[in-house]
């Protein structure tokens, strides 16, 4: 459940930062307070999107430790059966 609500975060962030982006596109060059509030908000979804990075990233380096805790678990598995006598 955690899963799907953290890729809908980032789907959700990525959505604004589209809309953010039209709406710059569309804003007055001469309209600063429009354009003050444009940056501010681009500045908040970039260290969400930075947050959402860091936890992506942490996610992977537990997922490599849990890999390498099974491969091991699996070595040591096998060591103990001993080989197998049908050749494998």
């Amino acid at each position: 459940m955690a899963d799907a609500k953290q890729q809908g975060n980032g789907e959700a962030l990525l959505r604004r930062l589209r809309r953010l982006t039209s709406r710059a596109g569309a804003t007055e060059t001469n309209d600063r307070a429009q354009q003050l509030a444009l940056m501010d908000d681009i500045d908040g979804v970039r260290r969400e999107l930075l947050h959402e990075c860091a936890r992506l990233d942490e996610e992977i380096k537990r997922a490599g430790v849990r890999v390498t805790a099974i491969t091991a678990y699996a070595r040591g598995a096998r060591s103990v059966r001993g080989p197998r006598r049908d050749g494998h």
